[in-house]
Order: structure tokens, then C-alpha cells, then sequence
């Protein structure tokens, strides 16, 4: 069986408004990220993807299995979406195994995947806890395991760092690179530095297209020679932000340092070009595609 997803010319509209347009796609065993901004089309590829939404056209097949065996998908496949809550008055260990009740495993099978996961999700020693008592960060690891309890090759998760502190954050995206290491994992966000700390492959979406499929060092590339720094006086920031896209502001004691993307060298004294760092190359990538990017003033 194919360890891979194949997505080949997929669309996917709500009534008559099309929300995917032509998605082309292969997904192989690792960490993926598919990146983009809220509204961009990412969380209805998942679905797609999980079958929970139907496609209206194109082919996808997921390890060697049409889409359209449902069943069949959604018992390889584990999905955290990004509202994700459970049955808050249960306690913790409750809910993990009336999950996997409800997944057909067998009690005796239950007791140990449930203790697994809760070692591996780092929840065991709160695994008497109420679901409603965990913190934000503990739910979202205990959504890592409810989609795990059924052990799948795919496991796509939607925005789940949003909201989380940056201790919580990484330690979160580690335990999805150790998960990653036997199975298909998609991560789907629009915080790029999930996608740098965890993805070699990353996908960008805007308005349901898929406007970068490759490596994070080929879309690094991609951006070189369009990355600048320039040292100016504050009074002259509101000016730049609104004739550049501004990636980063640095005051210093004299001047402030800003960090923009343009398509040339940019009519600024003191103006370096500099390697791109992924944030930027993500803004290249959106305004060389044609996308409105406000790197700056609203």
C-alpha cells in the first residue's frame, strides 16, 4: 500500500461558490505543512481530505484508497480539528476510551493505547482530571491522542498552536514531529514558524489555490534577492510601510532597522539585501503570486 496522498485537479465549491480550485498535491510519510492565511481554503482541504467534505471533481487517494470509500479513509485517518472539544465532565482517561469504544477497539486493546497515549501526550499524571479542567494546551494534546487512539497512517491537524503560550507551542510541535516519524502528518496553520520549526515540505494556499508546493529551503530560494534591511529614521516608518511590505521593525537608539520585501532594490539610504528568513519568503511568495499583502499600514 501506498504510504503517500495524491490530490490531482481537485475542486470543491459550496452551492455555486467554489472554495477549491485545481488542488494538486502529493503528501508523502513526514511532517507536511500547508500554510496560509485564515480563510485562505486550508481547513477545507482537511476536511476534504478526511472525508468529511466531499470533492466535486478531480481524484484523491489516500495510501492507495479512493476518497470515496469513506469508511475506509476515515479509519486510517486521525483529524484534530482547529474547535476541537470533548465531553467536558469526563475525566480525561474516560474520554480517551469511550473513544476508542466508539472506534470498535476492543476493551482489553483500549486499556493499553489509552495508557500509551497518555505517556506519549505527556497527560498520564493527569489523567484524572476533567477534560473542562485541562488548560488550553493539555486539550490540544489530549486532540493529538483521541486522533491517534485508532493508530492511523494520516494524522492532519488544523491550526493547533493558535492560541497556545510558546512554551506549549513547541512542545506541541515536537510531539507531532515524533508522530510524524511512521506516518503521514499535515499540519495546517498560518503561523510560519510552526511550519520552520517542524517541515522540510510545506505547501502555501490563498483564495483555494495552491500557489507554492516544495521544499522550505527551495521556497527560501525562491525569495533571494528580494529580502532587504534598511537603517531609518522613525518619522520616515509610516512612508515605508505604506510603499513596502515591512517584515520586521527593529528600533535601535538612532535609527530603526526594518526588514521589507520588494522586487527591486529598494529607494532607501543604507538598503542591504539579506537572506530571507521563511516569514519573508511566505510574503514574497504571496505578492509575487498576486496576492494583496499589507506588510505595513491598513
Amino acid at each position: 500500500m501506498d504510504n503517500k496522498i495524491v490530490i490531482r485537479k481537485m475542486n470543491k465549491f459550496y452551492g455555486s461558490k467554489q472554495a477549491l480550485f485545481d488542488i494538486d498535491l502529493t503528501i508523502e510519510q513526514g511532517m507536511f505543512g500547508l500554510l496560509g492565511r485564515n480563510g485562505a481554503g486550508k481547513t477545507t482541504l482537511m476536511k476534504t481530505l478526511a472525508a468529511i467534505h466531499k470533492k466535486k471533481n478531480g481524484k484523491i487517494s489516500v495510501c492507495g484508497v479512493p476518497i470515496e470509500k469513506e469508511s475506509e479513509i476515515r479509519a486510517m485517518t486521525g483529524y484534530l480539528p482547529q474547535d476541537f472539544s470533548m465531553y467536558p465532565n469526563m475525566k480525561t482517561d474516560e474520554a480517551l476510551d469511550y473513544l476508542g469504544a466508539l472506534s470498535g477497539i476492543p476493551k482489553a486493546e483500549r486499556k493499553k493505547r489509552v495508557d500509551s497515549l497518555l505517556r506519549k501526550v505527556n497527560l498520564n499524571e493527569h489523567r484524572h482530571k476533567k477534560v473542562k479542567e485541562l488548560s488550553g494546551g493539555m486539550k490540544r494534546r489530549l486532540g493529538i491522542a483521541q486522533a491517534l487512539i485508532h493508530d492511523p497512517k494520516v494524522l492532519i491537524v488544523d491550526e493547533p498552536t493558535a492560541g497556545l503560550d510558546p512554551e506549549e507551542r513547541i512542545r506541541f510541535r515536537n510531539l507531532l514531529c515524533e508522530v510524524a516519524e511512521n506516518r503521514i502528518v499535515i499540519l495546517s496553520t498560518h503561523i510560519v514558524a510552526d511550519i520552520e520549526a517542524s517541515c522540510e515540505q510545506v505547501a502555501i494556499m490563498d483564495s483555494g489555490k495552491i500557489l507554492w508546493n516544495g521544499t522550505v529551503q527551495q521556497l527560501l530560494d525562491n525569495a533571494r534577492g528580494h529580502i532587504y534591511t534598511a537603517n531609518v529614521e522613525k518619522q520616515f516608518l509610516p512612508q515605508i510601510k505604506k510603499e513596502y511590505i515591512v517584515t520586521g521593525i527593529l528600533p535601535q537608539n538612532e535609527f530603526t532597522t526594518v526588514r521589507l520585501v520588494s522586487d527591486a532594490e529598494p529607494d532607501l539610504p543604507n538598503a542591504v539585501m539579506t537572506e530571507p528568513d521563511l516569514e519573508g519568503a511566505y510574503m514574497y511568495c504571496l505578492h509575487s503570486s498576486g496576492c494583496e499583502v499589507k506588510g505595513g499600514e491598513e
